[in-house]
């Protein structure tokens, strides 16, 4: 039997409407939609590392320090803060700043990136009280231009790295933005905390992390340290 022409034109065009109404199938490649991140401000409860870790006793510190090596400053060739990557990311959107500052405060609220927005947070080293992170800065108790010229010269990235976001020694501690650029690079035997009680921390502190990273010292930073841990009582 012969199909008149125009029965097979409108069989081909209801063919074709079927097809356009079928939804296309996603690529099997394709990567699911991630959620987005939280908007709501939350008061940070329960995080990790909740407390700076404490260095060890003073008597402790002692020893630490008569085992360190004696020795002149290294070279400051090379240096960069660029070669001791910080502030890397902890978890989540967190990074290493931002879980200091949710450690060291007080009542201390996040945004839905993880930055604090609200909180307390009192300086060690002069006792001043900040009510805005912008106020605050993250000291690294062993500066890093300070661990360049005593070893970390020879170190590589990874190391670099690992020490600039330590959270399991006494490295990292929130504190005025003035007193943090007061001390700036300097060791012991050129600043201290204005805050005299906490000279018995500090010097414990920087003693130790000089101790676990192998890190040498000089003969007037040898001194001012035991000085400062004959503070301690």
């Amino acid at each position: 039997m012969i199909i008149p022409s125009r029965w097979r034109r409108g069989a081909t065009a209801l063919a074709a409407l079927a097809l356009a109404l079928i939804p296309a199938a996603a690529p099997a490649s394709a990567a699911p939609i991630p959620p987005a991140p939280p908007t709501a401000s939350v008061p940070v409860t329960g995080f990790p590392h909740r407390q700076l870790p404490g260095p060890p006793s003073a008597d402790q510190a002692r020893m630490e320090l008569d085992a360190l090596v004696v020795e002149a400053p290294h070279s400051m060739d090379g240096y960069s803060r660029a070669k001791f990557p910080h502030w890397a990311i902890q978890w989540g959107t967190c990074d290493t700043r931002e879980v200091v500052l949710a450690r060291d405060g007080v009542d201390v609220v996040q945004d839905g990136q993880c930055r604090a927005i609200a909180g307390t947070w009192t300086s060690v080293y002069d006792d001043k009280v900040l009510t805005a992170a912008s106020q605050v800065d993250i000291d690294h108790m062993v500066p890093l231009a300070a661990a360049w010229r005593s070893g970390a010269d020879g170190w590589d990235t990874a190391k670099r790295k690992a020490f600039a976001n330590d959270l399991e020694h006494s490295q990292l501690v929130a504190v005025s933005a003035a007193s943090n650029r007061s001390k700036a690079d300097k060791s012991p035997d050129a600043w201290r905390p204005p805050a005299l009680g906490y000279w018995c921390t500090y010097s414990r502190a920087w003693t130790d992390i000089k101790h676990v990273y192998g890190l040498s010292v000089t003969e007037q930073e040898k001194a001012a340290l035991n000085e400062m841990l004959d503070t301690c009582v």
